[in-house]
C-alpha cells in the first residue's frame, strides 16, 4: 500500500478503513470521504533482440548481479508498444520495432502490471539517458531468469522459442534489496 499519510483532496489526515474486504487508506471526513484505491501502475517491459542475442541491463540504482528488461511508464495517450519502442530508444540508444506481444504480469513489489514486447534492436547500444549502468547480450540458450516480474516475460517468450530456461538464483544481497520495502521512486 502506498505510504501516503494526508488526503489529496482535503488535506486530512488518513486513516485505514477496510473497503471491498481490502484495507485502504481513506479520508475520515465526511464531507470528503476520497478512498485511496491503490490501483496498480501500467508499466512496459521490453525482451529485447539485438545481433542475435538478448539485452540484459543493470540499472545504476540497482545492486550487482540484479539485471533486468528495459522497463518504462507510459506517457499520457501513449499506446503501450510506442513506449516500449521509446524505452529502448532512451535507456539503449536502440532503434527498435516490436515483432509480439508476449503478456501480462503483475509485479506487486513496486505495484506495477507489466505489459510485456519483444522487439528487435538495431544500432549501437550507447546507455544515453544514464539510467542504466551496464547493458550486455547474452546467447537466448545461455539466457536465465529471476521468477518474478520482468524474468517471467524472458521465460514465457524464450519458450515460445524452443528454448528451456532456468531460474537464477539471485546473489544475497539482490535478494536481501528485493525483500526490502520498495522506495517512492
Amino acid at each position: 500500500m502506498d505510504r501516503r499519510r494526508f488526503c489529496p483532496v482535503c488535506a486530512t489526515p488518513l486513516e485505514t478503513r477496510r473497503i471491498a474486504d481490502i484495507d485502504r487508506l481513506a479520508c475520515p471526513d465526511r464531507r470528503c470521504g476520497h478512498i485511496f484505491w491503490d490501483n496498480p501502475i501500467p508499466v512496459v517491459a521490453g525482451v529485447v533482440e539485438h545481433a542475435g542475442q538478448l539485452v540484459f541491463a543493470r540499472n545504476a540504482a540497482w545492486p550487482q548481479g540484479m539485471y533486468g528488461l528495459v522497463t518504462g511508464f507510459l506517457e499520457p495517450r501513449e499506446e503501450p508498444a510506442e513506449a516500449v519502442v521509446r524505452e529502448v530508444a532512451e535507456e539503449l540508444g536502440l532503434v527498435a520495432e516490436v515483432t509480439e506481444f508476449i503478456g501480462v504480469y503483475g509485479f506487486a513489489r513496486k505495484n506495477q502490471i507489466l505489459l510485456a514486447y519483444h522487439l528487435t534492436g538495431h544500432g549501437e547500444i550507447t546507455l544515453p539517458d544514464g539510467e542504466l549502468a551496464e547493458a550486455f547480450h547474452v546467447d537466448k540458450d545461455q539466457a536465465e531468469y529471476w521468477p518474478g516480474g520482468t524474468g517471467l516475460a524472458v521465460r514465457d517468450w524464450l519458450r515460445t522459442q524452443g528454448y528451456d530456461p532456468q531460474p537464477r538464483e539471485l546473489p544475497s544481497q539482490v535478494k536481501a534489496w528485493l525483500s526490502a520495502p520498495p522506495d517512492m521512486d
